[in-house]
């Protein structure tokens, strides 16, 4: 099924390059956090279906990537690649590592990159990477590919169990270093995804007490989150133990652990232990993710979730605002239900730069695959990312939202929807724990790629016994116009600006008469100097003959001037 999905979305794909360009020339190259985000507007935008023309027309634009944003772009290949089995290694040789042998070409964010991207290609179906990707994984000291190489690992690893990758990651962990620590901590959750292995916790639990550095601890606590995934109950005592801790970094894991472990099961219990924490802890991060997790908890209730967050979207907390966006935009993906977006259209003018980066992120994962017929709110919202990515005004933060929101809003080449649960109705585990790690860009950027795994094409591929496509026809009860594509953005043509009539102001004409009438002050002082004669004697007979005249003219030229200065009065 990875294949033929491979193939409709390549065949399929309608995204629309007009938009990323002007995402690009919005945004200015040499600020990392804006490449970054035309980095992932792209990757969502084409992600599933092999195009990665952009990158490659925009050369020079991604020449000016630099460090993690090189790790980024990279990384992105992996997204618009994803799924692509038969070809993925050979299409990110020039990045990965060589062998230690051959002296290794690149930077060494590229071969990090290229690495996490060859685990986003073979997303839970790595077996034939991962033992490459665990023998670069262990072959290098370089912080940054080892950074790389475990978020690789976990995710096509992904719930193997595999306590091999796990001691290597470990063994990496306890070097301590913050760089690589938080990618091996997460990496050990996602290999032991959903295993409730305690041996691991004990461990995680351990080192997170230990090490000083916040972002292993954050790493650990995401980990032993992920650990305890479907779990419910299970879960309840390590739950509490993280909740009580005096460590806000390990609160914040044990309230992901509610989210996953009790993901889509609506319990009330859940729900009541996120809203009391949310109202209740001290630290912002811990109550920002509370509100977040009632989203997972609730997505097969979207309708409840708005009611539910009404209230916390007024709070005086900017980060428990942030929160409900994203509560809404989790709970209610694909949904386009209109409760959500009136909820979250006020949000997009917050006076706080993340809660609209927010609230515009929201606005597109309920909006995703959406159009006129289904929604006719959908032509404003993408108008408004429209103009708020070209705003010279608008907040950075603000911007990459839009950015991003730019990207899911027309997702695998707008044939994909946000599906936290299959078509039967049970949980999409890739999916889930995608919309999980991607929540923890605030964080960490590169980790918004991970938003890929919960893209679902939709479309509907009949097969035979052997898998192979028979040709048939179904009938569609349904208007063609209900499954039609947004409209291509058009491309204006650039005109020359006309000339706008230069406001006067009145200190300005008062100035201008003022000097009109010294000029002719001077003038007149001038014409009368002109007068006297140089040799009067010879010039006199003709001076009396032209006395009437000079007269006459000298009495019309003051007559002017009068005229001239009381006009000018």
């Amino acid at each position: 099924s990875i294949e033929l999905n491979l193939e409709f979305l390549y065949r399929s794909s309608r995204s629309d390059k007009a938009i990323l360009n002007k995402v690009r020339d919005s945004l200015e190259a040499r600020n990392s956090i804006f490449h970054t985000s035309v980095t992932f507007a792209n990757a969502f935008m084409n992600a599933g279906t092999t195009i990665d023309s952009f990158f490659r027309e925009n050369l020079e634009w991604l020449g000016k990537a630099v460090n993690w944003s090189k790790f980024t772009a990279t990384a992105a290949l992996g997204v618009i690649h994803r799924g692509n089995l038969g070809q993925g290694q050979k299409l990110l040789e020039p990045y990965l590592p060589k062998d230690s042998q051959v002296a290794s070409a690149g930077s060494a964010y590229s071969q990090g990159g290229s690495l996490y991207a060859l685990g986003l290609i073979y997303t839970n179906h790595g077996t034939h990477v991962l033992d490459y990707l665990r023998r670069q994984f262990k072959a290098t000291q370089e912080e940054v590919v080892q950074h790389g190489g475990a978020l690789g690992l976990g995710v096509a690893g992904m719930a193997t169990g595999s306590e091999d990758i796990y001691d290597e990651l470990k063994n990496v962990l306890y070097q301590d270093s913050a760089i690589n620590g938080e990618a091996v901590g997460l990496s050990m959750g996602l290999v032991m995804l959903g295993t409730g292995n305690v041996k691991a916790l004990d461990d995680m639990i351990q080192y997170a007490h230990d090490t000083q550095h916040e972002k292993i601890v954050r790493g650990l606590a995401m980990g032993m989150a992920l650990i305890m995934y479907a779990r419910q109950e299970a879960a309840d005592d390590l739950i509490n133990g993280l909740l009580e801790d005096a460590d806000p970094a390990l609160r914040y894991g044990g309230i992901f652990t509610v989210a996953l472990a009790y993901c889509g099961s609506g319990s009330n219990k859940a729900v009541r232990k996120l809203l009391h924490v949310a109202v209740s802890d001290v630290s912002d991060d811990v109550r920002r993710a509370a509100v977040m997790s009632l989203g997972f908890v609730l997505f097969r209730k979207p309708g409840s979730v708005p009611r539910m967050v009404e209230l916390l979207s007024e709070s005086y907390n900017p980060h428990v605002r942030y929160g409900a966006t994203m509560a809404l935009g989790i709970a209610c993906a694909g949904t386009g239900l209109d409760e959500a977006i009136d909820l979250l259209e006020p949000m997009t003018k917050d006076s706080v730069d993340f809660v609209r980066q927010g609230a515009l992120i929201a606005l597109a994962m309920i909006m995703v695959q959406q159009n006129e017929a289904m929604n006719p709110k959908v032509s404003t919202i993408r108008e408004r990312l429209q103009k708020s990515i070209g705003d010279r005004h608008e907040d950075a933060m603000a911007k990459f939202g839009c950015a991003i929101a730019l990207g899911i809003i027309d997702a695998g080449g707008r044939n994909c929807t946000i599906g936290l649960q299959t078509q039967t109705g049970n949980l999409n585990m890739e999916a889930i724990v995608g919309m999980a790690i991607f929540t923890q860009y605030w964080y960490w950027f590169p980790l918004t790629h991970f938003l890929s795994l919960s893209f679902t094409p939709t479309a509907i591929i009949g097969v035979d016994q052997d898998l192979q496509l028979p040709k048939f026809s179904f009938h569609s009860n349904t208007k063609p116009s209900m499954f039609d594509y947004p409209p291509e953005q058009e491309v204006k043509t650039e005109e020359a600006p006309e000339k706008v009539k230069t406001a006067v102001l009145s200190t300005t004409a008062q100035a201008k008469r003022r000097k009109a009438a010294k000029d002719r002050q001077n003038r007149r002082e001038s014409m009368d100097m002109d007068d006297v004669p140089k040799t009067p004697k010879g010039e006199s007979g003709d001076d009396k003959m032209e006395t009437d005249e000079n007269v006459v003219e000298t009495g019309k030229a003051s007559g002017e001037d009068k005229d001239g200065a009381s006009s000018g009065g």
